[in-house]
């Protein structure tokens, strides 16, 4: 099988149960924008030290991530009615359990936290910064058509859950967050 097949060239691609849609439809703009996610949870995982038992178990769930994901990439691209939806209400029940998990092991917050501490968390804010990106995309395709709304409620969730595994990771190697502050101080002579 070759990997290009010349068929997009005219900048039309293929979806699930319709005829060829331009590449920058909303649909198509959703599901590229689940790819990239899904290439950046790639990345992260690519860069965890599994022999740690703690990044042993938020590799695993990564993993189960990027199935997910390639579910909501599927749903996104189907418009067969008899085809049947990969993404159910437990994804996003699964994801609530793992988020409820990591926020016993953090300490409580009551202001916003800049992104950022180690290299990991940093990743982690930065993979949180894109799935709000593909919230926004399915929220556009969903004004426009009907999409399963678990995948979109998975997709908000996985935002949370990205956020909470940062702030994890944080404090697990005793990473100080910054707290956000308004800035009017600096600006005052």
């Amino acid at each position: 099988m070759k990997v290009y097949t010349r068929s997009g060239d005219k900048g039309k691609t293929s979806a699930i149960g319709r005829p060829r849609l331009m590449k920058n439809s909303p649909r198509i703009e959703a599901y590229g924008e689940v790819d990239e996610l899904n290439s950046l949870i790639g990345l992260i995982i690519s860069q965890l030290d599994t022999e740690q038992e703690m990044f042993k178990k938020l590799a695993d769930e990564l993993v189960e991530i990027q199935h997910l994901l390639f579910d909501v990439g599927t749903d996104l691209a189907n418009l067969e009615k008899d085809f049947p939806l990969r993404i159910t209400a437990d994804a996003a029940k699964w994801l609530e359990n793992q988020i409820d998990w990591y926020t016993e092991k953090t300490p409580a917050i009551e202001k916003f936290i800049l992104p950022g501490g180690n290299p990991l968390a940093s990743w982690l804010h930065y993979a949180r910064a894109v799935c709000r990106k593909v919230e926004r995309r399915i929220v556009t395709l969903m004004e426009q058509e009907e999409i399963n709304t678990h995948a979109y409620v998975f997709i908000n969730r996985l935002s949370d859950y990205l956020f909470m595994i940062a702030r994890y990771t944080n404090t697990q190697k005793s990473e100080t967050e910054v707290f956000y502050r308004n800035s009017d101080h600096v600006f005052k002579n």
